[in-house]
């Protein structure tokens, strides 16, 4: 698969087959696209916390936020959950600012999703304290985003944006999610 194959088959999926685990292996390799990536004056504040662990999933599962604009859905029901996550934290002892190193070491996870066959979605709605309770999380390690990775059990559609403006994904009776999206032209200033 080419860079922008990858790109395009890259989306937010937030329903899963829950049955097809995902190897703690697996896991380590996406980290270590993360901890290949750039890294603001270098100094790889970034740490992880892997879980495929279907108690420690349901832990993690219980303290995040699903698809903000789907206000009458929860989440995926049980089934559908994914089945490992990623926690992304800040080493504050390293650096108290990881500037966008977060944002670029999640891309580089994810696209390693879609290349294995998998995908994920970045959540950073999360119930921090609650999170580092539930996992015991030093007070040294700021939560920053949890990675949700499995089988996707969902077709993500990519729409034009309307000409109204609305950016909010939605989804239809069929259960497919659409997600809209300014055309090329649209985003380029000449």
């Amino acid at each position: 698969m080419n860079i922008k194959e990858l790109v395009y088959k890259n989306r937010s999926y937030r329903r899963y087959y829950q049955e097809v685990a995902v190897s703690l292996d697996t896991l380590k390799e996406l980290v270590d696209l993360g901890r290949m990536s750039a890294s603001a004056m270098n100094l790889q504040p970034l740490k992880y916390i892997l879980s495929n662990d279907p108690a420690r999933n349901a832990a993690i599962f219980s303290n995040i936020g699903w698809a903000a604009y789907l206000k009458d859905w929860g989440g995926p029901p049980e089934g559908e959950r994914p089945a490992a996550y990623i926690i992304m934290m800040g080493d504050t002892e390293i650096s108290k600012n990881v500037v966008w190193d977060h944002g670029i070491a999640a891309q580089s996870i994810l696209l390693g999703t879609i290349e294995r066959g998998l995908g994920g979605c970045m959540i950073a709605t999360i119930r921090k304290s609650d999170l580092a309770k539930a996992l015991n999380i030093g007070s040294r390690y700021e939560i920053l985003l949890v990675i949700a990775i499995g089988k996707p059990k969902e077709q993500v559609m990519i729409d034009p944006l309307d000409r109204d403006g609305d950016v909010k994904y939605w989804r239809d009776s069929q259960s497919v999610h659409h997600v809209p999206k300014r055309l090329l032209q649209d985003i380029i200033i000449e």
